[in-house]
């Protein structure tokens, strides 16, 4: 499968980087992408960006090499989820690990055993064609064994509950179908996706119609295996939530409860459940201080309800409406404290102290100028999706109360620096420092270049005033 192969040499490609190339470049995506640049395949490696910092923060186990060459045809359908909230078709990554530790364990314990020595050996062969072939024997062996497992455990309660105990992961009789279903269909599904593009920019109404009849053929509406093609598509859209045009195209109508009705309507729920996710991340994101590119992140929440509520005619009371009325909500209560803790961080950074409270040593922290310099651009992002996601009259409000903020401690800041001694006037200018770099994020270059030389101008009125007062 051509495209899930060239995004493996993509993920070990960015594995392989030294971290500071790799923050270096989330940096520059996110700008591109927030300046309203069209990334075209570059979303794909800031998606891939943003996973590795995540997991490397959050300190998950890496599954070994042979159970990721098992685990590769699920790719289309795993989801950066901890389990929270159920996702129609698709497996919280996070769950491989016990489920790989379970088919050794106690569904194919003996030949899990042998099967890992063989492909091993293999693969330190250089073997590659023969460690392939041994993990397709394997997973054909697995599904097998699961859909008999799956199916006493659905006549026997009893058994039903030992099963779901030993995967241990908060879904496991979903995971278990899901995983099943994947590797039964997985010759299927590996050649739809070699018919699809890496990245789709934007599915339009001719892509509409070949893809829906790829996922027909693939998996028949009303079976097991439709779910899964039109996973796979989603797998491949750089906006995913455009998934809700097959449903509209399936309709012949953009009515909610005409969509609905059709097979694909599950692609509503497969996008609001993907939205959820979102705004569960960037909760987490915003509350832990990472900062892992949130402003991409929040474009894509904006971009994904935006989508939902303009392409859909959704009634607020319907299930779909009050369900996104939720989530647009969640964000606003998820951004309110960040955004209304912005202008008194700033002002904390930068309020003119008494020099009798400066020691020499003293200076503003890198680290909380740098979060502090984030937060401000975090909150400018804010601003051009205020909107959509009802954050408009909060937003607005503290940016303003920000700039007239820096607006009129700019002359004070200065004059604090013109006037300092040798004992704060190491403090004053990286407090000046500080203020050139917000000024620039909030007022622009041209502004924080004319600041940052009056900076200049004012540190050597100090300096040259020190020894006059000596020889005084």
């Amino acid at each position: 499968m051509a495209g899930a192969d060239t995004i493996e040499r993509l993920q070990s490609y960015l594995r392989e980087l030294p971290s500071q190339a790799r923050a270096m470049l989330l940096r520059e995506f996110e700008r591109s992408l927030l300046r309203g640049e069209d990334l075209g395949a570059s979303e794909l490696v800031l998606q891939e960006l943003r996973r590795i910092a995540r997991e490397q923060q959050s300190g998950p186990p890496r599954i070994g090499h042979s159970a990721r060459l098992f685990f590769k045809p699920l790719e289309p359908f795993l989801v950066d989820d901890l389990g929270q909230h159920r996702h129609p078709g698709r497996i919280a990554r996070g769950s491989l690990d016990p489920i790989w530790t379970w088919i050794g364990r106690d569904l194919l314990p003996r030949d899990s055993a042998e099967m890992d020595d063989m492909i091993s050996t293999a693969l330190q062969a250089g073997d590659e064609e023969k460690a392939q072939y041994l993990v397709r024997t394997f997973q054909d062996r697995v599904a097998v064994a699961l859909a008999d497992n799956l199916r006493s455990a659905s006549v026997d309660e009893t058994t039903r509950r030992r099963m779901m105990a030993q995967i241990g992961t908060q879904r496991a009789q979903e995971d278990a179908e899901t995983l099943r279903c994947v590797l039964k269909a997985r010759d299927g599904l590996n050649a739809m996706a070699a018919r699809l593009p890496l990245q789709v920019g934007n599915l339009a109404s001719k892509q509409l119609d070949e893809y829906k009849a790829l996922i027909e053929k693939t998996g028949a509406p009303g079976t097991e295996l439709f779910l899964y093609s039109l996973l796979t598509v989603r797998s491949r859209l750089a906006a995913p939530w455009q998934l809700i045009r097959f449903g509209v195209k399936a309709a012949g109508s953009d009515t909610a409860a005409r969509v609905a009705e059709t097979p694909y309507g599950v692609s509503v729920n497969i996008v609001l459940s993907e939205l959820e996710r979102q705004v569960l991340e960037l909760r987490d994101d915003l509350r832990s201080g990472r900062g892992i590119a949130t402003g991409a992140l929040l474009k894509t929440i904006h971009d994904s309800a935006r989508g939902l509520r303009t392409e859909l005619d959704m009634p607020i009371d319907s299930s779909w409406g009050r369900a996104l009325s939720g989530l647009r909500a969640q964000i606003g209560d998820t951004l309110r404290a960040e955004i209304e803790s912005m202008p008194g961080r700033v002002r904390r950074l930068l309020r003119i102290r008494p020099a009798a409270n400066i020691s020499p040593q003293l200076r503003i922290d890198p680290q909380e100028a740098a979060e502090t310099e984030a937060l401000v651009a975090f909150v400018g992002t804010c601003r051009h999706f205020a909107s959509e996601l009802a954050i408009n009259e909060m937003t607005q409000r503290t940016y303003s109360e920000l700039q007239q903020f820096l607006d009129n401690n700019m002359n004070s800041l200065l004059d604090a620096l013109r006037q300092s001694g040798p004992a704060e006037r190491g403090f004053r200018k990286s407090q000046v420092d500080v203020a050139v770099s917000l000024s620039g994020i909030v007022f622009g270059k041209d502004y924080a270049t004319q600041f940052a030389k009056a900076a200049e101008v004012a540190a050597a009125v100090s300096e040259a005033a020190e020894p006059r007062a000596k020889s005084a």
